[in-house]
């Protein structure tokens, strides 16, 4: 069994509530239709429900088996509201009405915050932005966390590394030029969710155009300094760099190119961009020459599992990612 498929099955032994407040969109309908017929999840279709039914007609996908939430109705949302107000202390009933009159992805945050889902699936129509600062204000971080992040995982055909033909990889969506401290901070979260989502003992690689040593600068500089504070915030993980992309996935150029011990070099099952400039080209470049699906980006760091897709991102992606942020949640609960 491969890791989606083993993914895909630890998804179904305890299906995951999942919120999709863009359910007015064909690829949403599509995905939680078929996430419902594969006993991925199951989806809760957030928004004007008149309007949820009348897409998915028009668009031939049957909602049977799948639950429509109407978020504006005033009565609902007003006991929403108070029932999520008194778990926090920072937003008010007012302001809470008057942002989930605006936008159903508010309700379906609060949904989640007070347990009636276990997910919250957008992107395809709000930015990145909009999902965190969403995120942030209705479920916030997790204890000790102070960095948002992502992470997504390749699935590359062809593609021969330590883990066949899948590949870790962050932040592509959130941290646009991290310092030092955010990019370690990135990395260590990027190996822990990896772990606890397909079980691997990560090897994660912290990339540049150096490798260990071959050039200089600034940017280099930010990466090594990157490295020497995961080290020591996490001992127990194998993190390393700087390497350049080839230097960390292929061994017969780690061979070369580190002339060192390094558990890493060569064998990385995790990349960690340096900047968002380069995660962003470096992930479109791969999913299109490479014909890959990536799974993610998956947020990291709020207290309950908030989930951004790529607006381009395929049903398939869509899906893959729907059943790992159910995985997640699972280890929430």
């Amino acid at each position: 069994m491969d890791i989606m498929e083993s993914v895909y099955e630890r998804a179904k032994a305890r299906p995951m509530r999942v919120a999709f407040p863009e359910a007015e969109e064909e690829k949403i309908i599509q995905a939680a239709r078929q996430c419902a017929d594969r006993g991925v999840c199951v989806p809760v279709l957030v928004g004007h429900a008149d309007a949820i039914r009348s897409a998915a007609e028009g668009f031939g996908i049957s909602l049977e088996g799948i639950e429509v939430v109407e978020a504006f109705e005033e009565e609902w949302l007003a006991a929403l509201v108070d029932e999520y107000v008194p778990t926090q202390t920072l937003n008010s009933a007012k302001t809470m009405l008057r942002r989930s009159r605006k936008d159903c992805m508010y309700a379906a945050l609060m949904m989640q915050a007070v347990g009636r889902v276990d997910v919250t699936f957008a992107g395809l129509v709000h930015s990145t932005g909009d999902v965190i600062m969403a995120g942030q204000m209705v479920v916030g971080l997790a204890e000790g966390v102070s960095t948002i992040s992502s992470v997504g995982i390749f699935d590359i055909p062809g593609y021969e590394g330590s883990e066949g033909q899948y590949l870790g990889f962050g932040d592509s969506a959130v941290c646009a030029n991290p310092d030092a401290e955010q990019l370690a901070s990135i990395a260590i979260s990027c190996c822990d969710t990896v772990a606890a989502l397909v079980g691997w003992d990560p090897r994660c690689a912290l990339l540049s155009y150096s490798t260990d040593g071959s050039a200089g600068g600034e940017l280099v500089e930010k990466v090594l300094e990157a490295k020497r504070i995961a080290n020591e915030r996490r001992p127990d993980l194998k993190i390393d760099g700087e390497f350049q992309f080839d230097s960390a996935v292929r061994p017969e150029v780690a061979a070369k190119k580190v002339r060192r011990e390094s558990a890493v070099a060569g064998k990385a099952n995790i990349i960690i961009w340096p900047d968002l400039n380069v995660g962003n080209v470096g992930v479109k470049l791969v999913q299109f020459f490479g014909h890959a699906d990536a799974y993610g980006p998956m947020l990291q760091g709020f207290s309950k599992i908030v989930c951004d897709c790529s607006r381009s991102a395929p049903v398939s992606e869509i899906v893959g990612n729907v059943a790992m942020s159910c995985v997640r949640a699972q280890a929430v609960k």
